[in-house]
């Protein structure tokens, strides 16, 4: 992936079991919790490059979120500010090579931002 891609997308739920068995047996989809990620099942679509995550259903996290892979999580959040976005969630760790945060466009759109790697 490079820097502009959708990377990710995540879909908010209230119960991890059922919505996997429903998107699974809607679209296909393989889901299972990677090892380290337990309790948050991930998608991966059939064409295999498609995927993201069914995550908890939370305050401010209502709608499915698209995340975009940014070389600087830090250098692009100084971008969206200065073009009037704000910061939802500041960066943070995934993996030891990999950092998400959420920014949220002047229009209240909120964005993932991805950084780093999720290869070894």
């Amino acid at each position: 992936m490079a820097h502009g891609d959708i990377t990710h997308i995540d879909i908010p739920v209230a119960d991890l079991a059922k919505a996997a068995a429903f998107y699974s047996e809607l679209f296909g989809w393989q889901i299972a919790e990677p090892p380290g990620f337990e309790g948050y099942p991930m998608w991966s679509a059939p064409n295999g490059i498609s995927g993201g995550g069914l995550a908890p259903r939370s305050e401010g996290f209502t709608q499915p979120r698209s995340y975009v892979e940014v070389d600087s999580i830090d250098d692009t959040i100084a971008k969206a500010e200065a073009a009037g976005a704000t910061v939802a969630m500041g960066k943070q760790p995934i993996t030891a090579k990999s950092w998400w945060a959420v920014i949220v466009d002047p229009d209240g759109n909120h964005i993932g931002l991805f950084e780093g790697t999720t290869q070894d």
